[in-house]
C-alpha cells in the first residue's frame, strides 16, 4: 500500500479535491463491509491514500476521513476547489436551531431504522442524525458522538437535574471513559436519538432524563449518562483528532 504524500495514479493525486456528484458509502478500513459514514452529493474531499481499490480520503466540511471505492468515486467525483464553510458563532447557531428541531422531527416521522454509518436517512445511527439535522441547517458538526462532545461546550446536567439545558444542546451518554452515544436535547430533559437494537428502539425515538420513568431504554441511557454540550460555532473543515 502506498503511504502517505506517495503518488496515487490519476486522476486521484494525492491532496487533489473534488465534490461528489452523488451519494456515496464511505467505509472505515481499506477492506472490508464496515460502514463510517455516507457521503452526500455536494460534500468535498481531499484524496490522501491509494489502498489500491479503496482511496483514503478526508471529507472537508467535517474533517472526518474514510475510505471510498475507487470504482465508486470515479463516476461521482468532479474536480473542485476548497468550499466555503463560514465559522458560525453562537448567535447565528441558535437563530438556526428550530431547523435543527425540525429536521430531527420530520426524521422521526419518517420510516426507519438504526443503521451504523447512516447520515443520509431514512436510517441514521446516532451521531449520523445529530450531525444531518445540524448540517441541513447549514451547521457542520464533527461526524462521531466522542468528537461532538469535545466539539461543544459543557452544559451541567445530571438525572432529574435538566434546568440548564436548552432546546438543541445536546446530551452525551456512555461510559466513564468513552461518549459512545448522542441524543438531541427537546426541552425539559426529553431528547430525540437513534438507537440501535440491543438498549434502543432500532430507529429514531424520544426518551427522557426523568428518574421516574421506568421504560427500558430511557432507564439505560439514563445509567450512561456523561453530561450534556451547547454547539457554539460551526466546523471550519480542519482535521480532526482521533
Amino acid at each position: 500500500m502506498a503511504t502517505l504524500g506517495s503518488p496515487v495514479p490519476d486522476p486521484f493525486r494525492v491532496d487533489t479535491l473534488w465534490c461528489l456528484r452523488h451519494s456515496l458509502d464511505a467505509y472505515s478500513r481499506p477492506r472490508g463491509s464496515g460502514l463510517a459514514t455516507q457521503v452526500a452529493a455536494g460534500r468535498h474531499l481531499r484524496v490522501l491514500e491509494d489502498g489500491g481499490p479503496r482511496l483514503r480520503i478526508r471529507l472537508l466540511e467535517d474533517g472526518y476521513p474514510c475510505w471510498l471505492e475507487r470504482q465508486d468515486l470515479a463516476p461521482a467525483a468532479v474536480s473542485a476547489g476548497l468550499p466555503r464553510l463560514p465559522r458560525l458563532d453562537r448567535v447565528a447557531i441558535a437563530a438556526r436551531m428550530d431547523s435543527v428541531l425540525a429536521f430531527a422531527e420530520q426524521a422521526r416521522q419518517r420510516p426507519n431504522h438504526y443503521l451504523w454509518g447512516g447520515t443520509l436517512g431514512p436510517d441514521f445511527d446516532c451521531s449520523g442524525l445529530i450531525q444531518a439535522a445540524h448540517a441541513a441547517a447549514g451547521i457542520w458538526l464533527p461526524r462521531d458522538a466522542y468528537l461532538q462532545e469535545r466539539f461543544c461546550r459543557p452544559v451541567a446536567v445530571r438525572v432529574g437535574e435538566t434546568r440548564l439545558l436548552e432546546p438543541g444542546d445536546l446530551i452525551f451518554f456512555g461510559t466513564p471513559r468513552r461518549c459512545t452515544h448522542v441524543g438531541l436535547h427537546l426541552g425539559g430533559g426529553r431528547y430525540l436519538h437513534s438507537s440501535g437494537r440491543d438498549h434502543g428502539r432500532n430507529g429514531i425515538g424520544i426518551d427522557d432524563l426523568n428518574p421516574r420513568n421506568c421504560d427500558p431504554v430511557a432507564n439505560h441511557y439514563r445509567a450512561e449518562l456523561r453530561g450534556a454540550g451547547r454547539v457554539m460555532h460551526s466546523h471550519d473543515g480542519s482535521p480532526l483528532p482521533s
